[in-house]
């Protein structure tokens, strides 16, 4: 089994910034990929952005691109996000995962391809 925690949410104004962080332990493995997803109340879960064990590859939703910077450690059990220029809509609870090994290709969107969640942490952006 694999576990995940994330921290470094909180309350930041617009136009603010936060890191989040996400540590892996457990019988992690390598050739797996990381994400952050968010939901807000109401929603359903919506994609971040990933990155693959590595690193070389990431993938950013369009809402977040250029705002945001994903990461990992080199020992690939620390995944990071950068947030930066936060905007109102982008509260809500924010969320690691992790898939199970899977060829290197590009970085999965879908909940459905990660096997591994955390508990969340929330972020709030007042306006």
């Amino acid at each position: 089994q694999v576990q995940l925690v994330e921290s470094g949410g909180g309350l930041v104004q617009a136009g603010g910034s936060l890191r989040l962080t996400c540590a892996a332990s457990g019988r992690t493995s390598g050739n797996n990929f990381m994400a952050w997803f968010r939901q807000d109340q109401g929603k359903e879960r919506e994609f971040v952005a990933a990155t693959s064990w590595i690193g070389d590859q990431t993938a950013y939703a369009d809402s977040v691109k250029g705002r945001f910077t994903i990461s990992r450690n080199g020992a690939g059990n620390r995944l990071y996000l950068q947030m930066n220029s936060l905007k109102p809509e982008d509260t809500a609870v924010y969320y690691c995962g992790q898939t199970a090994p899977l060829p290197p290709l590009a970085p999965p969107r879908q909940t459905n391809s990660y096997q591994y969640w955390g508990q969340g942490t929330q972020v709030t952006v007042s306006s």
